[in-house]
């Protein structure tokens, strides 16, 4: 998609800026885009040429800041088109509404989301912890025989969302939206009620591996677990981790898979472990 955009900017932008021109993302009709400084001038002619070479997008918006604080949530600026930042996006069958400013979303976790949804055994209690418009948990509910699903995310907007998704994709007899602190929820509800959780948000899986832990079932279970991984040795801190702490918590921990599933930074990447997990003793 880079490619045609740059192809468009050639007699727009200098060798130079067509340098700039990175991947975005397309969710819905909505693009975003991330322009470095030098491009910013320029931001209105390169939202409209990927307007022309995205037929079916109707806003672009550019970010504007890092995603950040508790409701993980950027500044977005409207580029081209529409002065919206609500869209509906389609994936695996399922659809979902999601207002981009207000609660985070990527479309790159797509094949992520299919992938851990096909691993779910008929009958098993899904605890998401970090479950935000709840596409991993409607997609879940989609593509396996999962008993129960539930969803907790404390940001109001990406709850409201994830009810409204449960609604439009109708597995509200699975999938159970909660609000609220994951720490919190699972202490007061979920304690040992599940055969696997997942920890989709890679920036608090270390501080609430304990809380996952706490909710699987007294016999064990599965956790995703959702980190960062630098070269040379992408998975070994993290695999060192997750087992340091399951044996303080009375686990044996195994790593049943571990996956590269983007890249981050130079050197650095979003990676999964699958974790299986039983009492010792």
């Amino acid at each position: 998609m880079a490619e045609d955009l740059r192809a468009r900017l050639k007699n727009c932008l200098s060798n130079d800026e067509l340098k700039l021109i990175r991947a975005f993302d397309v969710i819905g009709d909505i693009a975003i885009v991330k322009l470095p400084e030098p491009l910013l001038p320029k931001k209105h002619l390169i939202g409209k040429a990927l307007m022309e070479v995205q037929k079916n997008v109707k806003t672009v918006l550019n970010q504007v800041s890092p995603v950040k604080g508790e409701f993980r949530t950027r500044e977005l600026e409207v580029i081209a088109g529409e002065n919206r930042t609500e869209t509906t996006y389609r994936e695996s069958g399922c659809d979902f509404k999601v207002d981009l400013a207000k609660a985070y979303f990527s479309p790159r976790l797509a094949t992520e989301r299919l992938r851990v949804a096909r691993l779910v055994k008929p009958g098993e209690v899904v605890v998401n912890l970090f479950a935000g418009v709840g596409s991993y948990s409607i997609i879940i509910a989609k593509h396996s025989q999962a008993a129960r699903i539930y969803s907790i995310d404390i940001n109001p907007h990406a709850f409201e969302y994830m009810q409204t998704n449960i609604r439009i994709n109708k597995v509200g007899d699975r999938v159970v939206a909660i609000h609220g602190d994951a720490r919190e929820v699972v202490e007061k509800e979920l304690a040992g009620r599940a055969d696997r959780v997942l920890m989709p948000l890679p920036e608090l899986s270390r501080d609430f591996f304990d809380v996952a832990l706490k909710t699987l079932k007294p016999t064990g279970g599965v956790i995703h677990f959702y980190d960062y991984g630098e070269e040379p040795d992408i998975f070994g801190p993290s695999t060192a981790f997750v087992r340091i702490k399951a044996a303080e918590r009375g686990f044996e921990a195994t790593i049943l898979g571990a996956r590269r599933i983007r890249s981050y930074a130079t050197r650095c990447y979003h990676i999964v472990l699958d974790v299986g997990l039983k009492p010792v003793g």
